[in-house]
């Protein structure tokens, strides 16, 4: 992956993560996605809830804060804290009850809420190395479930 990854090799390296998740522990994974907007925050937490097993439409969170989703016996949140004023104010969304349990939580701009993240969890970097090309760096923080590397074909 010199470059990086296109859009459909994102969305199946999202998917995948999802995937092995459900075929995995099955205990709760939490992915904090970093990144410029527009970098492909969205796209990846879409795709890691499809490979869940979410087929519901997905909207952006971003005025909503949080969306919940059933899939397979596990839950799928997907949160959006580009809003949020104060790191405290994550506590209003239910935040202790963030990964625990058999659960997936996708957290875009967790950098607004650093010091509140839940752990384990893994730290992914999405950075735009060109229009159409994605960098992804993931960063295990605690000893969070395993998940593949991104890469391309």
């Amino acid at each position: 992956m010199a470059d990086g990854l296109d859009e459909a090799e994102l969305v199946a390296w999202g998917v995948a993560v999802g995937r092995g998740w459900v075929e995995g522990s099955g205990g709760a994974l939490v992915l904090a996605l970093r990144g410029e907007l527009g970098a492909g925050k969205s796209v990846l937490a879409r795709a890691v809830a499809r490979g869940v097993g979410v087929t519901s439409p997905m909207p952006s969170p971003t005025f909503n804060l949080v969306f919940r989703y059933e899939a397979g016996g596990a839950e799928v949140y997907h949160v959006d804290l580009y809003r949020l004023e104060q790191e405290e104010d994550v506590w209003e969304l239910g935040w202790r009850e963030l990964g625990e349990g058999r659960q997936v939580v996708m957290i875009e701009w967790a950098g607004r809420a650093d010091a509140l993240l839940p752990v384990p969890r893994w730290d992914i970097h999405i950075e735009a190395t060109a229009p159409d090309l994605r960098r992804v760096r993931c960063v295990p923080v605690g000893d969070p479930p395993a998940i593949p590397a991104p890469s391309a074909p």
